[in-house]
């Protein structure tokens, strides 16, 4: 019979740093090849983590732990944390922080505004770092309070809340070495309690300094230094330093967008032993036996389907008989076969993570029924001949072995606190996904970013080793990195049309990402729209592939045009191999350019929020320009651009000609050879074009070989002189007074090639009059450039005309459909590079009917930290000298309020306010050659660090500066300037 899952919650993220592996594939490597991951520290090393010289030479203390390299590394900027509250808080805190993003990550979900209502459940062990901040001696009061947020575990749920901008509930839960799955499943509780739809559970057990441990007899650490769960030569636990995290969401949730889910918790429970134990230390057979069957009778099962139990395993003499004890009587009463469930211990790899043991074991778990693979139990030899083994279901893998057996596959994870509270959770094999296939061709755009340019290029190195070893499609890769990852300032994308083909262009990317900067300010952003010229057939192909969203919005397009003329667009626009003399029919090409180019401005406005400054056309593309810009409705236009093109059509034929020279010169050669041609268009400087009878233009370009370069144009008319006054008085009534309404944006004319201002108007008749006058486009790229400054300009339909005729002028363009040959960029990576910028596209419209799947997330190459107050140099007896504890007026220690004061206590009237507030926004938020344009909360401050700020101010200068001017300013040179007016005042 199918089991009921309406109750099941499926585990879509996981992410964890353990003793000698980065990384939940790392770790799983190491338990299936039984690799014991235990550091044997040298009285050097000890010495230099801090270990005070007595203990690491007390004969007792072994010099050996689970040792988790870099945990002083924090990616501080990552979360806006300052360098300062960096460096006090606890590693613990740093690196949950960090373990949370990158379950999120792994999830594909938990960024920017359209992510669930998400909880945060967190457990830490005990702070060993702010135990040796204290010892060091008292702190001041402003200090102390710092030291304690960043140190607690009361403050980490809701500091990872703040900075990952998660809503739902922030919990820390702390029931000792079972706090981790004890959070797990108050996480399972508030998901089927409808309190959130998606809950992060994060822990960590990072001792400080790491090291050893002193063993003491009867405890329950090892005197050898090695954990032999359920080993006949077992002496206890070894201690180990990691950080484990799970994202969790409903099962049925989880199958419908985000990836595959590692695993499913069938149900989980929760209890204490009581009273029923020899003492408070002691765990109890009967507190859990008793948890293991609640769990089961949640999920209403048995056990017969279970063929896994990664176990508390410490490996001490009492602990690990009474476990084995417990569980084989709940699984034998649950009608588990006899020697049919494997335990496992990972505390034999990795040693004990304290409050992150449980969720590290829950991790294993799953990778165990997922790859259906049994891990053996690192370095066990013999059987605990206290072990009860007669009838038992339980035995002791001491080699890997297949899952066997139908399915589902089944396993437990047991985690037993000091103090007697006991977690069980059942996990299963996930379902296949169920989801349709939509595999799609053409190439995908992968954006990737950090927060540095260190970052992104490990980022883009890990994804690159990923691509090339793990079969996934193209889709899926663009599609996870677009919808469940945060947009960071530090860019660069990869276009690709395979995951080989990404794998490379992301591995050349990355050698480049030292020479990155942040995309922070972007400039104004321009649409140009082609004229006629730039058309061929088939050319709405190459924005229908890229852009999943254009196909619709160019369908909308042509029913604006009557039949059957939205028929021959539809042939002409989609098959390349129509005629291409079709194309050069004017009648069918201005609104063939028409629709190509609304359809794509539509797109990449609705669909990627891409909202341009200003607009500009040249010819025909002056129409679609004042579309965009709100002056016609798509049926006005569409109706105006069908009567443009029959209308000169049918004026008498003619030729165009450009020439590189400005146009006195143009006009000067026309006029040295008598030919009847005019000014047609002024494109640049030194780009302009000449028209009139074919012959004349042939004529012209004969007369000038070799004294400029030239060039006839595909043209069938003379466009833009008086050879289409025919079409002008055809045209007088095309477009009705009332139908140019303001313009919604700047519009740069090329009727007039001057700027019009937002809400302006296109003069009466403009679009009919500029058919018989030349386009002035260089005015209006110089317009452009002269009210706005730096700008970026795209090309908005096919070719590169207009972007090689705004580069000229000066401007950085980029065309979306590349025609120059070389690297061309196409319309994603012209789209990716404005990304790259820093403009806001919306990475979702570029993606398509991809699936959410599993990549390598952030590169955490964070610098290292330590409290001044742990920093002093070791000294030949093995310890760090105590600081001075004397205190000033403020609670500093006088070292620190000297420090501050001595360059500003010469008189009010010579006090330098710039130095004074650059130096206490050094001593504040850390080190750095601030801008005065740097913002205090952007670099991590925050309100408590701005009354810190403004009780320096006062202790230095004898101001006081209300907290709201100090909030309200915010930069460095609005808080100068508060400053400087308060000491003026000071002086009248």
């Amino acid at each position: 019979m199918t089991r009921d899952r309406s109750l099941d919650i499926g585990v879509v993220g996981v992410a964890g740093w353990f003793p000698g592996r980065r990384d939940v594939d790392g770790l799983w490597s190491a338990v299936c090849r039984a690799e014991r991951l235990i550091t044997t520290h040298t009285r050097e090393a000890l010495l230099a983590a801090g270990v005070p010289a007595d203990l690491v030479d007390d004969p007792d203390y072994v010099p050996a732990g689970g040792y988790l390299p870099d945990a002083d590394r924090f990616a501080h900027t990552l979360f806006r944390i300052t360098p300062r509250d960096a460096e006090v808080m606890d590693p613990q805190h740093r690196l949950m922080l960090e373990a949370a993003w990158a379950g999120l990550e792994d999830a594909a979900s938990g960024f920017g505004r359209d992510a669930p209502v998400t909880s945060v459940f967190t457990s830490a062990s005990g702070s060993g770092y702010l135990r040796a901040m204290l010892t060091r001696g008292p702190l001041d009061p402003a200090r102390l309070d710092q030291a304690l947020h960043g140190t607690e575990p009361d403050f980490i749920a809701s500091l990872i809340a703040y900075k990952l901008g998660l809503t739902g509930a922030a919990i820390a839960v702390q029931t000792a070495c079972s706090s981790g799955l004890v959070a797990v499943h108050l996480a399972v509780q508030a998901l089927l309690n409808g309190e959130c739809d998606q809950a992060v559970v994060v822990a960590a057990g990072i001792g400080y300094p790491q090291g050893g441990h002193l063993y003491l007899p009867g405890g329950v650490l090892s005197r050898t230094g090695v954990c032999r769960p359920f080993d006949a030569a077992a002496d206890g636990v070894v201690p180990g330093a990691g950080v484990a995290c799970v994202v969790l969401r409903r099962l049925a949730d989880s199958l419908g967008d985000g990836p595959p889910p590692h695993g499913v918790i069938v149900a989980s429970a929760v209890n204490n032993d009581g009273a029923a134990r020899a003492g408070y230390f002691a765990p109890s057979p009967e507190g859990q036996e008793s948890v293991i069957r609640a769990a089961y009778a949640t999920a209403g099962i048995d056990a017969t389907q279970t063929g896994y139990l990664e176990t508390h395993g410490t490996g001490t003499r009492i602990g690990d008989p009474i476990e084995w004890s417990a569980a084989s009587a709940a699984l034998s009463g649950l009608d588990a076969a006899p020697g049919t469930v494997a335990v496992g211990a990972l505390k034999a790899n990795i040693g004990h993570l304290d409050a992150a043991a449980g969720i590290a074991g829950l991790i294993k778990a799953l990778r165990v029924v997922r790859e259906a693979t049994v891990p053996p139990v690192a370095g066990f030899q013999r059987l605990n001949p206290l072990l009860q083994t007669d009838g038992s279901p339980l035995y002791v893998p001491d080699a890997p072995k297949a899952w066997g057996g139908p399915g589902p596959r089944r396993a437990g994870v047991s985690s037993f606190g000091i103090g007697g509270t006991n977690a069980h959770v059942i996990v299963e094999e996930a379902p296949a996904p169920s989801r349709p296939r939509h595999p799609s061709a053409g190439p995908r755009l992968l954006a990737l970013s950090a927060m540095d340019a260190r970052s992104l290029h490990g980022a883009a190195r890990r994804l690159s080793d990923h691509l090339n070893t793990t079969p996934v499609a193209i889709e899926d890769v663009a599609y996870t990195l677009a919808r469940g990852r945060a947009e960071l300032p530090v860019r660069m994308v990869a276009v690709a049309d395979d995951p080989i083909g990404a794998a490379a262009t992301l591995s050349a990317e990355a050698d480049l990402a030292g020479e990155r900067s942040p995309g922070y300010a972007p400039s104004p952003l321009v649409f140009l729209f082609p004229g006629q010229g730039a058309q061929r057939p088939g050319m709405a192909l190459t924005f229908a592939e890229a852009l999943p969203g254009y196909r619709a919005a160019l369908e909308g397009c042509i029913e604006a045009f009557a039949e059957p003329l939205a028929g021959r667009l539809r042939r002409a626009l989609f098959d390349p191999s129509s005629c291409a003399d079709d194309m050069r029919d004017t009648g069918l090409a201005q609104p063939a350019l028409f629709a190509t180019e609304y359809a794509l401005a539509r797109t990449i406005v609705d669909d990627l929020g891409l909202v341009p400054t200003a607009v500009a056309g040249h010819s025909l593309g002056e129409v679609t320009a004042a579309c965009i810009a709100g002056m016609l409705d798509v049926a006005t236009a569409a109706a105006f651009v069908t009567a443009r093109a029959e209308a000169m059509r049918d004026c008498a034929p003619g030729g165009m000609l450009w020439l590189e020279c400005d146009e006195q010169t143009a006009l000067a050669l026309a006029e040295q050879a008598a030919l009847p041609l005019e000014l047609a268009a002024v494109n640049g400087s030194a780009m302009c074009v000449m028209a009139g009878p074919a012959g004349a233009v042939a004529e012209l370009r004969q007369a000038i070989d070799g004294k400029v370069r030239s060039g006839i144009l595909r043209t069938s008319h003379a466009f833009h002189t008086t050879m289409m006054e025919p079409a002008v008085r055809a045209l007088e009534t095309a477009l009705a007074p009332g139908d140019l309404l303001p313009s919604r944006m700047a519009f740069a004319s090329g009727f007039t090639g001057t700027l019009l201002p937002a809400g302006a108007r296109l003069p009466a008749g403009a679009l009919v009059e500029q058919i018989r006058r030349p386009v002035l486009f260089a005015g209006a790229l110089g317009s452009l450039a002269e009210h706005f400054g730096a700008v970026t300009a795209i090309e908005v339909g096919p070719g590169s005309a207009l972007t090689t005729m705004a580069q000229y002028s000066g401007i950085a363009a980029i065309p979306l459909d590349d025609n120059r040959g070389g690297a061309a960029l196409g319309p994603l990576g012209a789209i990716g590079t404005l990304w790259v910028a820093g403009h806001p596209v919306r990475l979702a419209g570029l993606v398509g009917q991809g699936r959410a799947v599993h990549l390598p997330g952030y590169h955490f190459a964070g610098d290292r930290f330590l409290t001044p107050e742990l920093a002093a140099p070791v000294g030949p007896d093995g310890r760090r000298p105590k600081p001075s504890t004397d205190k000033g007026s403020e609670g500093e220690t006088v070292a620190e309020a000297s420090a501050l004061a001595a360059p500003h206590t010469v008189g009010a009237e010579t006090l330098d306010a710039a130095s004074l507030v650059r130096d206490l926004w050094s001593s504040l938020l850390g080190p750095d050659n601030y801008p005065g344009t740097a913002d205090f909360f952007d670099r991590g401050g925050d309100s408590m660090l701005v009354t810190h700020l403004a009780r320096r101010i006062k202790a230095t200068t004898g101001v006081t500066l209300p907290l709201r001017g100090l909030l309200a300013a915010r930069t460095l040179d609005g808080h100068i300037a508060l400053v400087t007016e308060a000491l003026n005042r000071q002086g009248e």
